[in-house]
């Protein structure tokens, strides 16, 4: 049977997709592509991407009318919040931690939630 394998691509509509993209480039060290398109590839992108659903009333994108949020591999999560802390970024002060991995979240340039993962022992297995 044919199947999907991953995801590939998140696209989501933004007031200025250009200076949405540098904030990621910036941020996150997501580098634009060809078009501005944000781009993983190589090796150290390889690993598990979930797909997942949320009741449409979840408060877990946080509490705007947001309607997707993405969550992005992290190699190093404290270090990656203190950077971002260091410039200014939104940080949620909550921290999950499971088998699977930690996570935490922060809002981009347009108030956008977006959730940061370090995977776990779990998770990589």
């Amino acid at each position: 049977m044919a199947k999907a394998v991953g995801v590939g691509g998140v696209f989501l509509k933004a007031r200025d997709p250009q200076a949405l993209a540098a904030w990621y480039a910036t941020h996150l060290g997501i580098q634009p592509q060809d078009g501005g398109s944000l781009v993983f590839s190589g090796p150290e992108s390889a690993g598990m991407t979930v797909f997942a659903h949320f009741p449409a009333d979840t408060p877990y994108f946080g509490g705007g009318a947001q309607q997707a949020m993405v969550n992005f591999r992290v190699d190093d999560l404290d270090r990656l919040l203190a950077q971002l802390g260091a410039t200014g970024v939104r940080i949620d002060p909550r921290r999950e931690d499971y088998s699977y991995g930690r996570f935490a979240w922060i809002w981009d340039l347009e108030d956008n939630r977006v959730e940061l993962w370090e995977p776990g022992a779990a998770s990589l297995s």
